[in-house]
């Protein structure tokens, strides 16, 4: 399997529901670094897995989306835990895809992983076929 990552970052605030959340419960910053990888099975006409500019101007499309808001907002009533961002942001990549938004040669990928890095010693990650 081949596969090509991109990365960018994303800052927001949001809050969480639950005992299991402690002080999180209250509104706070995060700042994630998301790494998308994108797998295929055989390279491309090309000899790629995917255009790499524009896994780069769609990663840092969908997370524009998210940029500086507060996620409470975004999606109400919703923990916006660093595993469900993972897979919002896949599901968002992998609708560029099908749209054509990262060419006709990304049609052929096999999969997809979103990885959000909280800090140094801590993530969580989304991994999806396509």
């Amino acid at each position: 399997m081949f596969s090509i990552t991109v990365r960018d970052h994303v800052m927001v605030a949001h809050s969480f529901q639950g005992e299991v959340f402690g002080p999180a419960q209250r509104l706070h910053g995060a700042t994630f670094v998301v790494d998308a990888t994108f797998r295929r099975t055989d390279l491309d006409a090309d000899g790629i897995v995917v255009d790499i500019g524009l896994a780069t101007e769609q990663l840092k499309a969908v997370l524009g989306d998210l940029n500086y808001r507060n996620l409470d907002e975004v999606f109400p009533g919703v923990n916006t835990t660093t595993e469900f961002l993972a897979k919002e942001i896949a599901d968002r990549l992998v609708a560029a895809v099908h749209s054509g938004a990262l060419g006709d040669g990304a049609r052929g990928l096999a999969g997809l992983t979103v990885t959000l890095h909280e800090s140094h010693v801590a993530w969580a990650a989304y991994e999806r076929e396509l």
